[in-house]
């Protein structure tokens, strides 16, 4: 395990399942002695969940695209600055539920802001960090829209069928011009298939964790 520990993003549209394979990955890595450390975007700090509600629940009405923008990258900051970057310094792994990759994908592609003035406030609220691995959860729009909204659909879950559509084109973009850092898994089938696919990825894009797991999980 590297002293600066492992830093991996997970990615994707809405109910594309990525917050159960978090927590399946976090128990596996768990399992095996290694501190993990879970976090969501935005939230995982006393600010963060302040913006989170902030931004996502309907009752505030609408949100300016580029106040929107601006209040996802002040979370980010303090999340990077407060827990991040010191779990990374004592050689954690941390998994994080959506990074700036988000951003790019949500308020550049799916809102128009220019994708280089995201990617700018990116480089600035991220003190430069970037991602070991990225896992894209790539699923088809309409199936992930009618998984998520069950229980009620916040702001950006009832943004539309287009925006939606905008969203996963974007991140599939940036995968394809990231390889060595992106890898999409298929998000389709039980979560039971998609965890198979999850594992097969860490094997193979971060062998200083594989060989930590129990054989079973190889």
């Amino acid at each position: 395990m590297s002293a600066r520990g492992v830093f991996i993003t997970l990615e994707g549209g809405e109910g594309s399942g990525k917050t159960t394979q978090m927590v399946r990955l976090r128990d596996v890595l768990s399992s095996a002695g290694l501190e993990v450390l879970t976090l969501r975007e935005p939230g995982a700090t006393a600010l963060g969940e302040l913006i989170r509600d902030a931004v996502l629940d309907p009752v505030h009405g609408e949100v300016d695209p580029r106040a929107e923008l601006l209040l996802y990258e002040a979370a980010r900051a303090q999340l990077v600055s407060e827990r991040i970057l010191p779990a990374l310094a004592r050689g954690a792994v941390v998994i994080d539920d959506r990074h700036a990759d988000s951003s790019v994908a949500y308020q550049g592609y799916g809102r128009g802001i220019p994708v280089e003035s995201v990617e700018m406030l990116n480089e600035f609220a991220t003190y430069g960090l970037t991602p070991d691995l990225t896992l894209l959860f790539d699923l088809d729009p309409e199936v992930g829209m009618a998984r998520a909204t069950t229980g009620g659909a916040d702001r950006l879950e009832a943004a539309g069928a287009e925006f939606h559509a905008r969203v996963r084109s974007g991140f599939l973009r940036m995968a394809a011009a990231e390889p060595d850092r992106f890898s999409v898994i298929d998000a389709g089938g039980s979560a039971d298939e998609v965890f198979a696919r999850v594992l097969a990825v860490v094997r193979e894009r971060l062998p200083i964790l594989t060989i930590m797991l129990p054989e079973a999980d190889r």
